[in-house]
């Protein structure tokens, strides 16, 4: 509790009235992930690399105030980028010129981005399921498969009228970095068999989960995929609580859950969690 209290005091110094999990003593190798609200993550790694995840901020009503300034991220390394719709995407484009910093997303919405002039080919490069990235050394990411959907949403310059292009299929992403330590991000999706296969595969330490329902998995699907599937350390519930319709609550997926040694992080946005 003592480790828990004065995290909370380093993060109030440091983001603005963060909250800080030391789960694991780790003084040389440590990872932070930044909840910033819905499915968007701030991710450094052990070598000091930052990966973002999801990035919608500006428009987020979840979002801290401060982080809908993209400049208060801080430099950015990597973008991933789980389908194309605009509460995981919206942000991307911006965030990647800002920085010079690859967008990796479905291999369709890249395209897209290519092809739309959104963003030029070396910051729209193409991945797909089952591939695996290493942007930098020691640090692994793979698309692995979502069940949801992805179109993307465009406004032409030209008309000043909205289009639908080809956003590509939905992912997940496995994150491996330096230390070993493994994140899974599902992104938006609905339950499916095969996460027992991911989890046997990557055997994740962390799981990113969306909870919210209607869209995605509701809180009894998601403790479902968690308790019985992937079986990860621990899990971060995810994607709720930002319209009327994403009705699922941590509360909800923690009863659900049930009794487990699976430890819940109950992260308000702003809060930090460090591994």
């Amino acid at each position: 509790m003592r480790t828990r209290q004065w995290g909370a005091v380093l993060g109030f110094l440091v983001a603005a009235a963060a909250v800080v999990w030391t789960p694991q003593a780790s003084a040389d190798e440590k990872v932070e992930v930044l909840w910033l609200g819905q499915s968007a993550f701030r991710v450094t790694t052990p070598g000091g690399h930052v990966i973002v995840i999801d990035p919608y901020l500006i428009d987020n009503p979840k979002t801290p105030e401060r982080y809908k300034h993209l400049e208060a991220l801080g430099k950015v390394d990597l973008i991933l980028v789980t389908h194309a719709h605009l509460d995981h995407f919206a942000d991307a484009p911006a965030l990647a010129r800002l920085n010079h910093a690859p967008v990796y997303g479905p291999a369709g919405l890249d395209q897209s981005m290519q092809t739309l002039g959104i963003l030029p080919p070396e910051l729209a490069p193409r991945m797909n399921k089952g591939g695996t990235i290493t942007p930098f050394p020691g640090v692994h990411i793979t698309q692995v498969h979502a069940e949801h959907s992805s179109e993307l949403l465009w406004t032409n310059p030209a008309t000043g009228k909205q289009e639908t292009h080809v956003g590509g299929e939905p992912v997940g992403f496995i994150i491996e970095l330096e230390n070993g330590f493994r994140i899974y991000h599902m992104g938006d999706t609905g339950l499916f068999g095969d996460m027992r296969l991911i989890g046997e595969r990557y055997h994740p330490d962390l799981l990113m989960i969306p909870i919210g329902g209607h869209f995605v998995m509701d809180p009894v699907d998601a403790a479902y995929a968690t308790r019985e599937l992937v079986r990860p350390k621990g899990v971060i519930p995810m994607h709720y609580g930002t319209t009327a319709l994403l009705k699922g609550t941590p509360e909800e997926f923690e009863h659900a859950l049930g009794a487990t040694d699976i430890r819940v992080y109950k992260m308000q946005p702003g809060d930090i969690l460090q591994y």
